[in-house]
């Protein structure tokens, strides 16, 4: 059983993962998280001091590391955690995990894409 909706008519349907640009790119959204979360390979989490931060929409800093999965890629998409397992969003490792302990303490080890404080400062232009 299928049917066609008029675009006009169609507004949503399930969980919002991206939008697309219309040069064709693709921006994951926030609402992706939960999903994100389960089936991640590569995995952030931080500690309390830093958890405020990211959820401002700032890096992550070598000092704000608490814990990071092993063999982890420069430029793997990672799921960023707080201490008690709470996914707060997701972004994208600057270093690879082995090279993350020969850091400077401010340099970023996540570069930010996403995270769950974005409901309240998009909450106008999310959908």
């Amino acid at each position: 059983l299928s049917t066609n909706f008029a675009r006009k008519q169609l507004l949503a349907l399930g969980t919002c993962f991206a939008k697309v640009t219309h040069s064709g790119r693709i921006h994951l959204q926030i609402t992706c998280l939960d999903f994100l979360a389960e089936y991640s390979q590569h995995k952030v989490w931080l500690k309390a001091n830093a958890e405020m931060s990211f959820l401002y929409g700032n890096h992550v800093t070598k000092a704000g590391l608490g814990r990071i999965t092993d063999a982890a890629p420069q430029y793997a998409g990672v799921v960023v955690y707080n201490l008690q397992n709470t996914p707060l969003g997701f972004g994208v490792l600057a270093h690879p995990t082995e090279k993350c302990k020969d850091l400077d303490p401010t340099a970023n080890v996540v570069l930010h894409q996403a995270d769950v404080g974005e409901y309240l400062r998009m909450e106008d232009t999310m959908f």
